[in-house]
C-alpha cells in the first residue's frame, strides 16, 4: 500500500500564509487534524481486534470475500475523492462522510491482512509503530530541517520502491522482500515528517492551508498505517 495522497498537492491546497500568521489558527488547525487522527486510529484498532481476537468474525470474513472486495472498492472510491477533489474534501459534512467510510473500510482490510499473522507480532509492530511515529512527530516539531522541499523526491522513493515491490513479489525470496518491507517502513518514516511538517506551516518552505484538516489526517493515517505494515512485514520475515 502506497501513500497516493502525498505525490502532488496543488496550489490551492500549498501555503496560506495569512492564515498561518495567526499562531491560534494554527494550534486550532493541529489540534483538529490530530482529534480527527486519533478517532481514526482508534476505530481502525477496534477493527483490527475483532479480526485478531474474535474467532467467528474472522471464520465469517474468510467464507464471504465479498466484504474484501467492497471494502477495497470503497476505500479506492473515497481516497480518491479526498485526496484528488479539493471541493469534496472542504465541504464539510461530505469529507467526514468520505474520511469515516475510508477508515473503517481501512480497518476492515487491515484486519485481513493482521490475522494471518502472530498475535504477539500484531502487537509488537502496534506498539514499534507507536513509538516511531511519536518520536518522528516530536522530532518534526523540534528540528530546524525543512523537509516539506522533499516532496518531489519523496515521490520519487514511492515509484523505485513500488517496482522494487514487484520484483520482490516475482522472486518470492525472504531476504529481498525482508530488504524493501525495510525501505519501505524508512520511506514512510520519512513521509510522517514531510507531512507533519506541511501541517505545522510557520517557517516551512510549504504549508497546508488550515481549510485541509481533513486531507492533513488522512495523509498522517496513511503514513501511520504504511508504517505499522512494513513493521509488520519486518517482524513476520524475520521470524520465519
Amino acid at each position: 500500500m502506497h501513500n497516493s495522497a502525498d505525490p502532488e498537492i496543488g496550489d490551492d491546497d500549498f501555503h496560506d500564509m495569512n492564515a498561518f500568521n495567526d499562531k491560534n489558527i494554527r494550534l486550532g488547525f493541529i489540534r483538529k487534524v490530530y482529534g480527527i487522527l486519533c478517532v481514526q486510529l482508534i476505530v481502525t484498532m477496534c477493527i483490527m481486534s475483532l479480526f485478531l481476537f474474535v474467532e467467528p468474525i474472522k471464520i465469517y470474513s474468510v467464507h464471504n470475500p465479498w466484504i474484501w472486495y467492497l471494502a477495497i472498492v470503497l476505500t479506492f472510491v473515497s481516497l480518491i475523492a479526498l485526496a484528488c477533489c479539493p471541493n469534496v474534501r472542504r465541504q464539510y459534512p461530505l469529507n467526514m462522510i468520505l474520511l469515516s467510510v475510508f477508515t473503517i473500510c481501512e480497518g476492515v482490510l487491515l484486519g485481513a491482512v493482521a490475522s494471518h499473522y502472530q498475535q504477539d507480532a500484531v502487537l509488537m509492530a502496534v506498539g514499534i509503530t507507536a513509538v516511531v511515529s511519536l518520536g518522528l512527530t516530536i522530532f518534526a516539531f523540534q528540528t530546524k530541517w525543512d523537509f516539506t522541499m522533499m516532496g518531489g523526491m519523496l515521490f520519487i522513493f514511492v515509484i523505485v520502491l513500488f517496482c522494487f515491490g514487484i520484483m520482490a513479489a516475482i522472486i518470492q525470496d525472504r531476504i529481498l522482500t525482508l530488504v524493501y518491507s525495510s525501505l519501505g517502513a524508512l520511506l514512510f518514516c520519512a513521509y510522517l515528517v514531510f507531512d507533519t511538517q506541511m501541517m505545522m506551516g510557520g517557517k516551512h518552505k510549504y504549508s497546508l492551508s488550515p481549510e485541509e484538516y481533513v486531507f492533513a489526517a488522512l495523509n498522517l493515517y496513511l503514513d501511520i498505517i504504511n508504517l505499522f505494515l512494513f513493521i509488520l512485514s519486518i517482524i513476520g520475515n524475520a521470524r520465519n
